[in-house]
């Protein structure tokens, strides 16, 4: 098989071992910077260019897109998609994961464990909000961020009601939820 590899980053450690991985089992394989693609859209008619290159035939992409370029990422994993290539991570797969708020949704409804999770937006909330995940300490999320960016630990009410109303006066969505020690 013809593999793409779609990453910013060819030398990373996890980069490198995908690519060794495929090559040891006879694939062939090529790591793609992301943002060097052009979409073209014409009618039934999908196709990609690299480099302002016409993309040659794959038969898969392994996606690895960072959350810096979430959305062009996944507009270039859909074009694949819509080309026909089987990609080992889905578009929507790709931002469902990127929606902490939609991916706790999608846990739950699947009856997947997950804490007490609670979000809210008007500041009389807050309080009833924090008491629902079983008070203080909880755990404070920005919607948004990967690898522990964004997550606060709040020890008592009044600091977790300070740092939610913060972060909405910052226009920032946060989800609470309970500490699970």
């Amino acid at each position: 098989m013809k593999i793409a590899i779609l990453s910013r980053a060819k030398d990373s450690y996890s980069t490198r071992r995908l690519k060794l991985a495929a090559q040891q089992r006879g694939h062939k394989t090529l790591v793609l910077d992301t943002t060097n693609f052009a979409i073209s859209l014409e009618r039934e008619h999908p196709e990609l260019y690299f480099r302002s290159k016409r993309l040659s035939t794959y038969d898969a992409v392994i996606p690895r897109i960072g959350a810096s370029i979430t959305y062009f990422g996944t507009a270039v994993v859909r074009q694949f998609e819509q080309m026909g290539l089987f990609c080992l991570n889905s578009s929507n797969g790709i931002s469902n994961s990127r929606d902490k708020l939609r991916s706790l949704q999608m846990l739950s409804r699947h009856d997947i464990g997950i804490p007490p999770t609670t979000f809210v937006r008007d500041r009389s909330d807050i309080l009833p909000a924090i008491v629902r995940v079983g008070g203080a300490p909880v755990i404070i999320k920005l919607l948004e961020g990967t690898q522990g960016v964004g997550v606060i630990l709040a020890e008592t009410m009044k600091v977790a009601e300070a740092i939610i109303e913060t972060l909405h006066s910052a226009k920032q969505n946060v989800l609470i939820q309970g500490f699970v020690s």
